[in-house]
């Protein structure tokens, strides 16, 4: 019988030779992983199993990513706890400060995941890995610590949502607008517990970083996960990082899907996720004039070398507008590392950002830039409900890097080409 690739991901690992939507199956985990947050749950849980070894010391990652460097005794504790446990077992992927980067950047970085893996994560931006062809999913923490001593989990495989693109990019449109636009069109509900694949003529002509951003979000539409059918550039992506080759697996011609969205990218510009949803979205040109205290550039969703990129060349020779701050993270120390090499770092630097070390930094409202009481801010992070970034009475707007950085020269929301 016919299956789509995250079927077909789901049944190798289910040791099963077919499944379809509504089945209930136990799974093979390549990767397990957990933060400084989420971790620490996820470790009482493993102790209280009394287990003496993890299931497999190479297959777990520990990443210390969103309260570091640590911003106070609690967030201190929580990464004592985290590396002390990943020495107790000898875990070899624990990430110490200044190799640490963010989880969702870091791990395909360093070749940790391949096409047709299955990797469950305790944080909801797991989903992120299905830009390189594997099924990728957001767990709880108290099932991460079950599967860190088990290596299988249970999973319903999920009904698929099929995205068809079709057509080329308007100027300064990224995979952020592809995925906000989706956002747009199906709603944070619209897609809650379902597979989302990615498709069509203008997803073979994306980045891989657009890739990414766009698997990252598939969870703000509800969905279990979101993947693409790997291609060439998965491979020379794979290739770079000397990672293991994967299985790669494509959905059949007749593989079935619960419904299948039809999208003409060149009906696309610049979108901007207005408060407090994700959801909430326009084109940059519809929302009037937002005047803007903070800019925030990096997360797990636009902190990779291309996002830092593109915002330098919008805003080299330009100085950001007169009381706004702008703040940027790389993603992992490589990606800062290149930044700087290109000179991307400096351009920034001479306009007047703040650059941040590696980790989730304002995207969460943990730390390295709360927003205060009735400030606005625009991030090209991947959520904006209310309080997310600080005081619940302030505002947050999402949009892609460029458009970021065109608006902190501007001091409010505007189009790249507006300068």
């Amino acid at each position: 019988m016919s299956m789509n690739i995250t079927e077909k991901i789901l049944a190798r690992h289910a040791g099963e030779e077919h499944v379809k939507p509504g089945d209930l199956i136990q799974v093979k985990v390549d990767l397990a992983l957990a933060n400084d947050i989420t971790a620490p749950l996820a470790i009482k849980v493993f102790e209280e199993l009394g287990r003496n070894e993890v299931f497999d010391r190479e297959k777990i990652a520990l990443v210390p990513d969103h309260f570091v460097p640590n911003k106070d005794i609690p967030s201190a504790q929580q990464v004592k706890l985290v590396r002390e446990f990943a020495n107790r077992y000898s875990i070899k992927n624990f990430f110490e400060l200044g190799e640490v980067g963010i989880e969702h950047v870091l791990l395909p970085e360093k070749g940790m995941i391949a096409p047709g893996d299955l990797i469950i994560g305790a944080d909801s931006h797991t989903c992120t890995y299905g830009a390189l062809g594997a099924f990728s999913t957001g767990v709880g923490s108290t099932d991460l610590g079950v599967i860190m001593a088990t290596g299988e989990t249970w999973l319903r495989v999920p009904e698929t949502i099929k995205i068809v693109f079709n057509g080329e990019l308007n100027r300064w449109v990224s995979g952020k607008d592809l995925i906000l636009y989706v956002l747009k069109c199906l709603g944070v509900e619209g897609g809650i517990y379902k597979a989302l694949e990615f498709s069509g003529d203008t997803i073979k002509e994306l980045s891989m970083a657009d890739r990414f951003t766009m698997a990252n979000m598939a969870v703000e539409v509800g969905a279990k996960n979101g993947i693409f059918e790997p291609d060439d550039k998965v491979t020379e992506y794979m290739k770079d990082r000397g990672a293991r080759d994967g299985v790669y697996l494509y959905s059949d011609p007749d593989a079935h899907y619960e419904k299948i969205v039809n999208i003409n990218t060149g009906d696309i510009y610049p979108q901007i996720a207005c408060p407090h949803s994700p959801d909430n979205v326009a084109d940059v040109n519809e929302i009037g004039e937002i005047k803007l205290d903070q800019v925030f550039i990096g997360s797990c969703t636009n902190g990779r070398l291309e996002d830092l990129r593109i915002a330098s060349q919008v805003i080299k020779g330009k100085r950001i507008a007169k009381g706004l701050r702008l703040i940027v993270i790389p993603s992992t120390p490589w990606i800062y590392k290149k930044a700087l090499e290109e000179g991307i770092i400096t351009t920034l630097l001479d306009a007047g950002a703040v650059i941040g070390p590696p980790c989730c930094g304002p995207c969460l409202g943990g730390h390295m830039g709360i927003l205060a009481e009735g400030e606005t801010a625009l991030s090209t992070t991947n959520r904006n409900f209310k309080g997310r970034m600080g005081h619940p009475e302030s505002k947050v707007y999402l949009s892609n890097p460029a458009v970021a950085a065109a608006s902190a020269v501007a001091g409010k929301i505007i189009s790249p080409e507006e300068l």
